[in-house]
């Protein structure tokens, strides 16, 4: 299914969207991956909903990705006697392990590791950051703290603790028994949270052992801190602003935004900006201004995706928000300033046969009347290399991996095409043609590039490129066996 955009959309599934006819009409409008949200649902309820997916998938003929959001260690108070207190500027207020119900001067945090990697002078939120506590002495089973900020605290809010590197695995207990279900389901992309290292991508890695890529949520300043190194590690990037935005200055957000987003580019690893990106819709079926304006920042940026997670998961218009982004995104793209901001912002210095070989394949196509860049790919690696150039014409990427196909619907500008697998490159390029043909992309008059690696079927071989007429049988008459 070809979009007429490049920016790919992934929306979130829930109570909302979790119908065979929801599921296609959101995919329909413009969603090009899932989120199926691991904190909410049973296993078998997210069996169903991928089940639903690739039933869409089959029946439109469209590669579909999807991508499992793992919950991640949950830090939370206990309980308190009356449900809830309030906390008043000033107060004292302490944390620690005792199980008793809390009231106006204590309550439990059932998490030692947090007491043992705490120091006097760190922050604690509480409740998404609405109260802020700052400790003034602590030891391995207390804390007592001072409040900063006050509010009602009530029963297993949530705790951040910005200002520490948690000794804690990304992964729970639970987050492996979903990562095993998932990756045995057949997930596309793993999205791992609570990342504060690379060793915590390592060891999600392992665990799925090849069967779906590793995505990284940056949600902790820890994270941000040991960026350079989570990128290495990942194959690609989530960049979670809701967290982002309670354990960092909100001001801090957008210039980390736009780094990231600009680091994920020049690694040619797709990126996701995420979170609050059209709340209002949630429950009106018109967007405000500023998020319109926020979508359209993050696209103008070169992220390669935009994500909905209430506003498709348990709004009321998840598909109006699905076509709202998808207005937004060819409205951007079709902007004469989009095309020199993208143009400006190219840092790639590879220097392998392929990173030549893609960037030689966007030259042409721009100076040139060429209508589509028609890669060959096994791994993924060459169109992402190509996406990396984000060219001013459309890429086709081919492949005969459906698992590949479908990680590929997250990248910026991919249209994934299944085809067998090759062994001659005269071959290559007549199924180029007609994939360029059937998906509108090209007329028999026009021209194409193609791009491979020959042999064939041998991951990262990147070496041929080769102008052709979208005319087959021009092609039979002058390429040779």
């Amino acid at each position: 299914m070809r979009r007429q955009r490049n920016v790919k959309i992934v929306a979130t599934l829930g109570p909302a969207s979790e119908t065979y006819e929801m599921i296609r009409s959101l995919h329909e409008a413009g969603a090009d991956v899932f989120r199926l949200n691991m904190s909410h649902g049973s296993h078998e309820e997210i069996r169903e909903k991928h089940r639903i997916i690739r039933q869409v998938e089959k029946d439109l003929d469209s590669p579909i990705a999807i991508l499992a959001d793992l919950q991640g260690p949950k830090l939370r108070v206990g309980t308190f006697a009356d449900g809830a207190e309030e906390l008043e500027e000033g107060a004292r207020f302490t944390l620690d392990l005792d199980e008793t119900p809390g009231d106006g001067s204590r309550v439990c945090l059932p998490h030692p590791e947090i007491f043992a990697a705490l120091e006097p002078g760190a922050t604690l939120l509480v409740n998404d950051g609405k109260i802020r506590l700052r400790v003034e002495a602590c030891d391995n089973s207390s804390a007592t703290c001072v409040v900063v900020t006050g509010g009602t605290i009530s029963n297993r809010k949530g705790v951040n603790v910005p200002d520490v590197v948690l000794p804690l695995a990304a992964l729970s207990a639970k987050d492996r028994d979903d990562l095993e279900f998932v990756c045995t389901l057949g997930v596309d992309w793993l999205a791992l949270s609570f990342v504060q290292r690379p060793e915590d991508v390592a060891e999600a890695r392992d665990l799925a052992g090849g069967r779906a890529a590793i995505l990284s949520k940056i949600e902790k300043p820890a994270a941000v801190d040991r960026f350079d190194d989570i990128l290495k590690a990942s194959d690609g990037i989530m960049v979670a602003r809701g967290d982002l935005g309670v354990e960092l200055p909100v001001s801090a957000v957008p210039p980390i935004q736009k780094r990231l987003v600009r680091a994920c580019r020049a690694a040619a690893k797709p990126v996701i900006v995420a979170t609050q990106m059209l709340e209002s819709m949630i429950e009106s079926p018109m967007p405000t201004r500023a998020e319109v304006s926020d979508v359209a920042t993050a696209i103008y940026e070169g992220t390669d995706a935009i994500m909905l997670s209430a506003e498709s998961a348990a709004g009321q218009y998840p598909v109006e928000a699905i076509d709202t982004m998808h207005h937004v995104a060819t409205e951007v793209e079709g902007d004469p300033t989009y095309a020199q901001i993208v143009a400006g912002s190219r840092s790639a210095k590879g220097t392998t046969i392929a990173d030549g070989i893609v960037a030689a394949a966007r030259g042409i196509a721009e100076k040139t009347d060429i209508k589509v860049i028609c890669c060959f790919t096994e791994s993924g690696t060459t169109a992402l290399l190509t996406a990396r150039e984000r060219p001013g014409v459309p890429i086709i990427a081919m492949t005969s991996k459906r698992g590949t196909a479908r990680r590929l619907c997250l990248s910026w500008g991919c249209n994934c095409v299944m085809t067998e697998e090759l062994v001659r490159f005269k071959m290559a390029v007549v199924n180029a043609a007609r994939a360029a043909r059937a998906g509108g992309f090209a007329t028999e008059s026009d021209q194409i590039v193609v791009t491979a690696g020959v042999p064939f079927n041998q991951p990262g071989t990147t070496n041929i490129l080769r102008v052709a007429p979208c005319d087959e049988r021009l092609i039979y008459r002058t390429d040779p066996e």
